[in-house]
């Protein structure tokens, strides 16, 4: 991936740690999706007081763009931190990961988890979910019977 489209995507993964509501945690997250078709999605967290709805940024980013009839992407960039500093570097959960599995290769699929502009780890989606179940393993023939 080039290093401008990574850049950008980090710059719009930490822009939208603004846009966290993230009033339990304080954990804020944002995330920057890229489609196949070169369209950024955004996302962030948002908190629930009951916790069970709240709702992770990667995820966001991905309904956001599934309910706008888009299913084929590239990379998605995360970066989050306690107040929204970025000390470190921010993983997605299994959720999140799991939802990846389901509109993403494994084998292709980027993952930027950036701390800042010059300071990030990429993944393949292989890499954070080693073994994932997705769409393909529902395919007929694929299992052999038991």
């Amino acid at each position: 991936m080039e290093e401008a489209v990574i850049r950008k995507l980090i710059k719009t993964a930490v822009r939208q740690l603004s846009y966290s509501y993230a009033p339990y945690s304080h954990f804020k997250v944002g995330a920057a999706l890229l489609a196949e078709n070169g369209t950024i999605y955004t996302g962030c967290n948002i908190e629930n007081a009951a916790y069970t709805p709240t709702n992770c940024a990667e995820r966001t980013a991905f309904f956001k763009a599934v309910s706008e009839g888009v299913r084929t992407f590239k990379a998605i960039c995360i970066a989050g931190g306690m107040n929204g500093k970025l000390t470190d570097y921010t993983a997605p959960c299994g959720v999140c990961r799991q939802v990846m599995m389901e509109f993403c290769s494994p084998e292709e699929f980027e993952i930027i988890l950036a701390k800042g502009a010059d300071d990030y780890k990429m993944y393949k989606l292989k890499d954070l979910m080693p073994l994932g179940f997705g769409p393909g393993n529902l395919r007929e023939g694929r299992h052999e019977e038991v």
